[in-house]
């Protein structure tokens, strides 16, 4: 009796822990702001370039893009605490709508603020892969670091192990590049730079985006 009453549990526990977490990592809670962002408009140039910037707050926040890159045809399509499985989700209204030449994406913070695997990460990270260059073969795609931050500065092994894995993932692929983020954005020390950072230590300031441009810009030529 004892043992049917313990599955009986067991089988209740991991059937409610798996409701929470397709819960808590469902898609359908950006759907206005995805909304919105497949209404806007833009009067590009038919013969010029188009790059897509996506991913997480980091790249929904950096309002300024088109003005440090004003010479590039730039959507932004960011949305804020979103993870690689949310891309994934949304991949058509965001990036293969717009046929870009090139997509920068930055996921991956927030997966591992929420505890995820590394290998669920790549796995996802592939299966956006293969559908982007399944859709727009000549597609080139760009990998932002995750960046370290003061409030998830706990979280640092992971991030580690995380880049590592996207700048492994991306070695000796003609179609995908890794931008790295990491390095430069810490102090003598090894520590995050206290001063590139929002008061919530975990978003970037103006400083913080000139640095993201330097490093990200040799990647827009």
């Amino acid at each position: 009796m004892k043992t049917i009453k313990y599955l009986i549990f067991l089988i209740a526990f991991l059937f409610l822990k798996d409701h929470h977490n397709l819960f808590a990592q469902d898609p359908l809670r950006f759907e206005a702001e995805i909304a919105h962002l497949d209404s806007l408009i833009y009067d590009f140039e038919p013969n010029k370039d188009i790059y897509v910037f996506t991913g997480s707050s980091s790249i929904r926040k950096w309002d300024s893009l088109s003005v440090y890159f004003p010479e590039y045809q730039i959507i932004n399509n960011g949305f804020g605490g979103s993870q690689m499985s949310d891309l994934l989700y949304y991949v058509d209204i965001l990036i293969l709508k717009y046929a870009p030449d090139k997509v920068f994406i930055y996921e991956g913070d927030n997966d591992l603020a929420e505890e995820k695997e590394i290998n669920e990460i790549m796995t996802t990270t592939r299966k956006l892969v293969e559908k982007l260059k399944k859709e727009l073969s000549g597609i080139e795609i760009v990998f932002i670091s995750a960046k370290p931050s003061l409030a998830r500065w706990e979280y640092k092994n992971e991030y580690l192990v995380l880049n590592k894995a996207l700048m492994d993932y991306c070695h000796n692929k003609s179609y995908l590049t890794y931008a790295d983020v990491w390095d430069v954005m810490l102090d003598k020390n090894g520590e995050p730079i206290a001063d590139l950072f929002v008061e919530d230590g975990l978003h970037l300031n103006e400083k913080g985006y000139d640095l993201w441009a330097k490093e990200i810009g040799k990647h827009l030529k």
